[in-house]
């Protein structure tokens, strides 16, 4: 009788043990990300008062992230990847990271145009023309056709050709015009550089300011963060320079995203849903624009960044990103073909 007890006992401790296993693990997330910003811990906190769960992080670069994923294989520990660039998140996919996610909530708060079956946009960033005062008037540069006009040579300044924000926009240009006109277009751009391409958004933004520059391509959240900077001479810099809603007569501004997916192997996938889920609500969705000066991805949600409403509304190009992202390897060898590196 004793040892009938005995194993009575044991069959209960070990499905107490079972059952806080299964919770524990449902309790934590792994999440791999590649944006740094420091704003961001709001996000996850948030996350975890939400939801009780708690978030495991792994920050680095987006390839570095994307081969430690490869090479950690069925062992990784990964649940979500987040990174930046319809670029990045399409070369994810296309390393076969991701896993599908069906999700009627994703589905119906994030536009059909920012997500693929594998992954979804959470905030985008548009690509704006900025212009030396001194130098041009806006209608010189009114378009992103127009940075191939002769008359702007030895004005233009970009940052690299291989970097991802050119690649994603190269990549919209193939898509709205073929990959001849783009070549062409690539091709008088180079023309019009006023310094081989180097440096990033920033970098871009303070030499148009300076004049080194006449005009140059930025993300728009590098001006929002100058136009908050508490540096005197970073906000002195803008007064300098003029911005550009490029194509507003045509199919818009192009906007680029940060994004993420669930990592196919993950070992917590209902946590992993529910991550992204909640990366599509509306307090996420503000984390996002009121302390990174990202706009929400999702239509209709209110904020409170002066300086997102200073640089105003403008309309969108509503290309749908997967588009883009098949136009990538030949955006790259149009890129290459031209000289723009």
């Amino acid at each position: 009788m004793r040892s009938m007890m005995l194993r009575k006992l044991t069959a209960a401790l070990a499905v107490v043990f079972v059952s806080q296993g299964a919770f524990a693990e449902e309790a934590v997330l792994n999440l791999y990300s590649a944006r740094h910003y420091q704003t961001d811990e709001a996000l996850y906190e948030g996350f975890t008062r939400q939801t009780g769960i708690r978030i495991n992080r792994i920050e680095g670069n987006e390839q570095e992230l994307l081969e430690r994923i490869l090479a950690e294989g069925d062992n990784s520990p990964a649940d979500v990847l987040i990174t930046v660039d319809a670029a990045r998140l399409a070369q994810a996919e296309a390393y076969g990271i991701f896993a599908p996610v069906k999700s009627v909530v994703l589905e119906a708060r994030i536009p059909a145009h920012l997500r693929s079956a594998h992954w979804f946009a959470f905030s985008t960033r548009a690509r704006v023309i900025i212009f030396n005062q001194r130098k041009l008037k806006a209608a010189d540069v009114a378009t992103y056709e127009s940075l191939a006009d002769p008359k702007l040579k030895g004005l233009l300044c970009s940052r690299s050709g291989a970097h991802p924000y050119n690649l994603s926009l190269v990549a919209s240009q193939i898509a709205h015009h073929g990959e001849a006109a783009t070549e062409a277009w690539a091709r008088g751009m180079v023309a019009n550089f006023a310094r081989a391409p180097k440096g990033g958004d920033s970098d871009q933004i303070k030499s148009v300011a300076v004049g080194e520059c006449g005009v140059a391509v930025s993300n728009s959240y590098y001006l929002a963060r100058m136009m908050a900077s508490e540096r005197v001479e970073e906000r002195n810099l803008l007064k300098r320079v003029g911005i550009v809603w490029p194509n507003q007569g045509a199919y818009g501004t192009h906007v680029n995203v940060s994004g993420g997916g669930m990592v196919k192997t993950s070992k917590n996938r209902a946590a992993a849903v529910a991550f992204l889920e909640y990366l599509a609500s509306d307090e996420a969705q503000r984390y996002f624009a009121n302390a990174n000066n990202e706009w929400p991805a999702v239509p209709g949600v209110k904020i409170d960044n002066l300086e997102l409403d200073e640089l105003g509304r403008f309309t969108a190009d509503t290309l749908p990103l997967p588009t883009l992202a098949n136009n990538l390897v030949a955006a790259q060898k149009l890129l290459d073909r031209a000289g723009y590196r």
